[in-house]
């Protein structure tokens, strides 16, 4: 693994952490009746901390670009997926709690997942699959696994819902991730002529204000403690599938490196969930507040 790639990713992966726990701090006083409506955003760039955060995702996102144009998704997902350290890290300075024998396990356990996985699977880039309908039948899949949730999310807003626009908003970023190195090698190929031409750089920008949509919604309606792990969870998985789908990743098959490999991704969602569940997460405002907010100042902070 190139030492470039693990710092690229990383960096991506601390600014993505940050970057949810300022924004979880300005949706949660957001009124509920912008609840899945681009009105959310309208009101959210009225306040500072979310700006913030914002900010932090987008260099997050062009670090992860980055990572992305010198490595494999396959190796870059899961070390994505370690956001969750940055953003326990963050909240633990605000919440003052200690880390305990649950945010070990989970740190170990994500930790380790990763470094199983990606030994064990030794991740080589390909070419690229010529078969455009494995590539339009695995995105399709993506987004309309990613349709039902936001439906039954919808329905259950103050319940399971921001799990499951959690992890819809994880599917549409993991497609997103795929399509975003497919841009990459493009502008290399052919320059930003061949870029602009080409339908995929807009399918990004789409997937990526949906899913913001989507995770501005989770985190106005529950704590991060329900939404990041699941939005954490998702989207490394979602990636792994495109890379080894269409994009031509490979990963050793033989069965000892596929128990490895299959060992590794269990880890790294438990290491997710126990992380996501520590009480250094913020709870968010109390319900009745929440419904009681009648919009959102930019002087909140």
């Amino acid at each position: 693994m190139s030492v470039l790639v693990l710092a690229l990713a990383l960096g991506a992966a601390c600014c993505l952490g940050f970057g949810f726990v300022l924004q979880q701090n300005a949706a949660q006083r957001a009124p509920l009746s912008d609840f899945l409506s681009f009105r959310l955003l309208i009101d959210l760039v009225k306040v500072p901390r979310w700006l913030g955060g914002i900010a932090l995702m987008v260099v997050g996102m062009g670090l992860g670009a980055a990572a992305l144009g010198q490595g494999e998704l396959s190796l870059v997902e899961p070390l994505l997926a370690t956001n969750l350290l940055f953003a326990l890290a963050l909240s633990r300075k605000q919440t003052r709690q200690p880390l305990g024998r649950q945010g070990w396990a989970g740190l170990l356990l994500l930790a380790g997942g990763v470094t199983a996985f990606i030994v064990a699977g030794q991740p080589e880039g390909g070419a690229a699959t010529a078969d455009p309908v494995r590539q339009w039948l695995i995105i399709g899949v993506m987004i309309g696994l990613a349709l039902v949730l936001t439906t039954h999310g919808r329905r259950s807003r103050l319940s399971s819902g921001p799990v499951l626009l959690a992890l819809a908003a994880g599917l549409l970023y993991g497609v997103q991730d795929a399509l975003t190195r497919v841009s990459g090698q493009k502008a290399a190929q052919g320059g930003i002529a061949e870029l602009l031409t080409g339908w995929e750089p807009y399918a990004v920008l789409a997937l990526g204000v949906t899913g913001l949509v989507l995770v501005q919604s989770a985190f106005e309606t529950a704590s991060l403690r329900k939404s990041l792990p699941a939005l954490t969870a998702a989207q490394p998985l979602a990636g792994i599938v495109c890379g080894v789908g269409f994009l031509g990743d490979r990963l050793r098959t033989d069965a000892v490196a596929l128990s490895w490999e299959a060992g590794g991704l269990l880890a790294v969602v438990a290491g997710i969930v126990l992380l996501g569940l520590h009480p250094a997460m913020p709870q968010g405002a109390p319900e009745r507040a929440r419904v009681a907010a009648p919009a959102v100042s930019p002087a909140s902070p």
